[in-house]
């Protein structure tokens, strides 16, 4: 996985989570729901990375 997708990733997360967290301490639910689903979008693409990575070498 290249260190550029590795990076947006990681970022994608702490900005979902902080969205999450956010969301939850002002009682926004719709903002509470897009921290996840970044969260969701990240995890993803993290994982497409590791098997590009597993089938590379």
């Amino acid at each position: 996985m290249g260190d550029t997708e590795k990076t947006n990733n990681k970022i994608d997360n702490v900005v979902g989570q902080a969205k999450e967290k956010v969301g939850g301490a002002v009682g926004n639910e719709s903002l509470e729901a897009e921290g996840k689903k970044d969260q969701s979008k990240s995890d993803l693409k993290q994982a497409g990375e590791k098997l590009k990575d597993a089938f590379k070498n």
